[in-house]
């Protein structure tokens, strides 16, 4: 895309932005400016703008004015520092780090100490009066430039770094001197000038363009195009790049760099939780390379830091009314704020911090909503460990992200993401996860690693995907090379063995550890009350939520329900009706056989018998179902699918018929459904004889399921019971269709009235699944008292594909080369299907202005569909009954969202 106009700005200072800015400036150049503007003590710098990014990548280069600007920037950086990036004898270092709208921790680059060349660290070393500190800076930026600048593999410096301390006898980093430093980094610029054919550049400017070009580029290497897949972040944001002063947490033990939150975000409790790391620098803390020590521990290190530090933490969540993730270094007992954000939070952590924020006065109900999303409720709703069980415990780490999760042990990522496609489930252990790790991260159930803390990066990304984590389990040693892991009691876990890893607690256990329902489930259950004085605190979080989010919505859910124990579930789920009631899982087990006898019939006399046999056993279906649902909304469909699949499979029945001809023993029956099933085979049946086309060309099918559904009706009724059925014919395609099925039908209700004396109400109505029937919806409406969207087979039929037949084969690669953001069977496909559901919504009701709108497919109950069903005008969602809470959630949600409450009685 050309620059336009020049004057476009394209950097913005510190003290320019505010946290409004995302869109522009990041999420981290917003709020660092917005930090700045609080008077907080923030490193000075600027940010340059996610447009800028956006040229870069569209035409491969900055804009043209953008170099003018950073260099304005840079010099008034440098007069109000009082010295220039790099200056020999007092230089100006800078960090060049990524920030985009949305949080995306580890998946793109940053670089640290921008401005040390062989010139400048002697002047670093007069500056801080420390020659170790200069050379260990160095080392630093030599090490993160080549690898994120220049592409050199990380690993060449590590075992570089792994070389020096085995050298000197030590262990840590911090053991090694300034002439070990000074050593290693000879060592560094070697492997740079071997593996990239140039020098270490040691002008301070060719430093810092090289390295906002690598943050631009990031924006689009495959980790961070990974991650945006994985949490739905549209991949044409851009990034923005923050360039900041440094401040130096390195500098000796009254220095130190740590990351904080201002409530626990794995559980939302209240309190001092972080990381804390003497003498290091930032990416110490964040690689969870060194074991840190909590944040608690800075009270007795450095009392005035700490105390400034809290009070700075208690501004910030008060200003952000949220819970808030805030980076930090300590430079010789100055406190230096490095970054703030809104943190990523466990699913029952962010259940606790709505409600305690409602209760504290920041935020009201409708906010709360917005805090929570139907995905973390489902995350509260799996399955835990049972305590009651029998384990053998093999080590215990930091909690980092909760959940069971039970897999086969794997060691590096490759394996992880080989064996997940294979169908086993695994747990990743590392010693630490990098960003490299996150399509492993992605495939496993769940992560252990042996170091880092809560603000690892195993730590923050399992906690944004839902993933169970525990991190720095220190007494079990992970020997990636030999893949296995060793137990202090010298019990060892190799590849391929069952560990199981509970977030909750941090334990680690060898084995599959049983699991029982979660506590959130026993609630919807109904066996767990959240008023009782023993209630669990979570159960009461979610109760709070519920409730505000029932209050709020103007949808109504119902869910998908076939039989009476189903119903009776969803209704304790909070269901209020059924939105299908497939008849054709009532034809199955024993009763295909009298769907045999109906498919075989030659005369009207054995179609009639099959029929009449049928017809107590459809009754006593619907009696039970709609007493369940007393007082409720029952919408059954009529027999959708394709006759064939009540018969034995073709290829099965051929090679019994061929065995029993070559004995001589050739059954009669089979012969006749052999003939049948040839009959009635077709290549693709999703687009055959089905549906309201069965009612057609079978006489009596659905006059049939009518009397049962009337007859039932009628008995319920007569019992003194509030049966609310509806009767949904599928597949419609015409208006003359659907005319002739409802005649049909209303003979047959007007004869169960006559002969059981009691009136019913029993609206008819049809599924839209075709296109064609969406865009007829103006005259279908004229015959339909009510439309249920059928999204599984209308984005079937929108799109072209048979779900089964594609999922496996395409979905994947259509997915990876961004055809697809996700599948459109899982989230409606808004622009295709949902138009349609739009256009024959507002088609519908032109017709006919009280007709009832709803969805059925499996639509009904995923998050983001929700929203637009609600924004499209739809009357009521339905979904599988483990979905429902999830749905009620979502629709309270998108009320608040739009600013719109209140229950619709239609």
């Amino acid at each position: 895309m050309p620059v336009t106009e020049d004057r476009q700005k394209f950097v913005y200072d510190f003290t320019e932005g505010n946290k409004e800015l995302k869109d522009l400036l990041g999420g981290k150049g917003a709020n660092l400016a917005e930090m700045t503007n609080l008077g907080l003590p923030v490193p000075p710098g600027f940010t340059i703008t996610t447009e800028a990014c956006k040229v870069y990548l569209e035409g491969g280069e900055e804009p043209p004015s953008m170099r003018d600007e950073v260099t304005a920037h840079l010099e008034a950086l440098e007069e109000r520092m009082g010295k220039k990036l790099g200056q020999a004898d007092n230089p100006l270092l800078v960090s060049v780090r990524s920030g985009a709208k949305f949080s995306m921790p580890g998946m793109m680059d940053t670089v640290l100490n921008i401005g040390l060349s062989d010139e400048s660290v002697a002047g670093l070393a007069v500056q801080a009066g420390d020659e170790r500190f200069a050379w260990d800076s160095y080392r630093r930026l030599i090490q993160m430039f080549g690898k994120t600048v220049l592409g050199v593999d990380g690993e060449l410096f590590e075992d570089a770094l792994e070389e020096a301390k085995r050298a000197k006898g030590v262990t840590t980093d911090v053991d090694l001197a300034a002439e070990d430093l000074k050593a290693l980094v000879a060592r560094f610029k070697d492997i740079v000038a071997k593996e990239t054919g140039r020098d270490f550049p040691q002008a301070p400017r060719e430093q810092m363009d090289l390295a906002i070009r690598a943050v631009f580029d990031s924006w689009n290497g495959d980790r961070a195009k990974l991650y945006r897949r994985q949490e739905r972040i549209p991949g044409d944001l851009g990034t923005a790049v923050n360039i900041c002063s440094m401040v130096f947490g390195n500098l000796g033990p009254d220095s130190g760099t740590g990351v904080a939150f201002t409530r626990d975000p794995a559980s939302g409790h209240q309190g001092v939780y972080g990381d804390y790391l003497q003498n290091a620098q930032g990416e110490d803390v964040v690689a969870g390379i060194r074991n840190t020590m909590p944040l608690a521990e800075l009270e007795r290190i450095d009392k005035a830091s700490y105390d400034q530090l809290m009070q700075i933490m208690e501004t910030l969540e008060t200003h952000y009314k949220d819970l808030c993730d805030i980076e930090f270094t300590i430079e010789r007992g100055k406190l230096w704020m490095l970054q703030t954000r809104v943190g990523k939070r466990t699913a029952g952590a962010a259940f606790r911090i709505a409600t305690q924020l409602v209760d504290q006065g920041l935020i009201d109900e409708a906010e709360a909503l917005q805090r929570v999303t139907g995905a973390q409720l489902a995350q509260l709703m799996f399955p835990r460990f049972d305590e009651k069980a029998k384990t053998e415990l093999l080590g215990r780490g930091i909690a980092a992200s909760p959940g069971a999760a039970v897999g086969r042990a794997v060691f590096d990522s490759y394996t992880a993401v080989k064996w997940s496609r294979s169908g086993e489930k695994v747990i990743l252990i590392r010693r630490e996860t990098n960003p490299d790790d996150l399509d492993g991260m992605i495939a496993s159930e769940g992560i252990l690693t042996s170091r880092g803390g809560k603000t690892s990066h195993a730590a923050v990304v399992a906690r944004g995907m839902g993933k169970t984590c525990v991190c720095g389990a220190e007494e079990l040693e992970v020997d990636t090379k030999q893949r296995k892991m060793t137990a202090p009691g010298g019990v060892v876990v190799q590849e391929g063995d069952v560990v199981s890893i509970d977030g909750s607690s941090g334990k680690v256990y060898l084995g599959e550890v049983p699991v029982v329902p979660s506590p959130v489930v026993e609630y919807f259950e109904g066996r767990m009350h959240a008023g009782a004085d023993d209630a669990d605190e979570l159960v009461q979080a979610v109760h709070r939520m519920m409730a505000y989010a029932d209050r709020m919505r103007r949808l109504r859910v119902r869910a998908n329900a076939d039989n009476a124990e189903d119903a009776l579930r969803a209704r304790r789920f909070g269901a209020q009706g059924i939105g299908l009631c497939r008849t054709e899982h009532m034809f199955l087990g024993e009763r295909r056989e009298m769907v045999e006898r109906l498919i075989l019939a030659d005369t009207d006399t054995e179609r009639e018998e099959a029929l009449s046999a049928l017809l107590p056993l459809q009754k006593a279906d619907f009696v039970e179902l709609f007493e369940a649902m007393d007082g409720l909304p029952v919408t059954v469909r009529l027999l959708d699918p394709p006759l064939h699949e009540f018969l034995p499979d073709i290829t099965e029945l051929s090679v019994r018929v061929a065995l029993a001809e070559a004995r001589e023993d050739a059954n009669e029956n089979d012969l006749r459904l052999l003939q049948a099933v040839h009959k009635l085979h077709e290549q693709n049946p999703m687009l055959g004889l089905r549906g309201v086309r069965l009612g057609l060309v079978i006489p009596g099918l659905f006059a049939m399921q009518v009397r049962a559904i009337a007859e039932a009706a009628a008995e319920r009724k007569n019992a003194k019971g509030d049966p609310r059925a509806e009767i949904m014919i599928p597949l419609v395609g015409t208006v003359q269709e659907l005319e002739i099925v409802r005649e049909e039908a209303e003979r047959v209700i007007a004869e169960v009235e006559a002969a059981s004396g009691t009136g019913l109400k029993l609206p008819l109505g049809t599924m839209i699944e075709l296109p064609r029937a969406a865009l007829t919806a103006d005259q279908i409406a004229e015959a339909a008292e009510f439309f249920s969207f059928g999204t599984n087979d209308l984005t079937q039929t929108v799109w072209g594909f048979s779900r089964d037949d594609v999922e496996a084969s395409f979905f994947t690669a259509y997915l990876e080369k961004g055809i697809f953001g996700v599948s459109p069977f899982e989230t409606i496909d808004k622009d295709g299907v949902g138009s349609l559901v739009r256009a024959a919504a507002k088609a519908g009701r032109a017709t006919r202005p009280d007709l009832k709108l709803g969805v059925c497919g499996e639509h009904g109950g995923d998050p983001e569909s929700v929203h637009f069903f609600h924004e499209v005008g739809l009357d009521y969602v339905s979904c599988s009954p483990f979905r429902i809470p999830v749905a009620r959630l979502e629709a309270g949600r998108a009320a608040a969202l739009n600013g719109k409450g209140g229950s619709d009685s239609r």
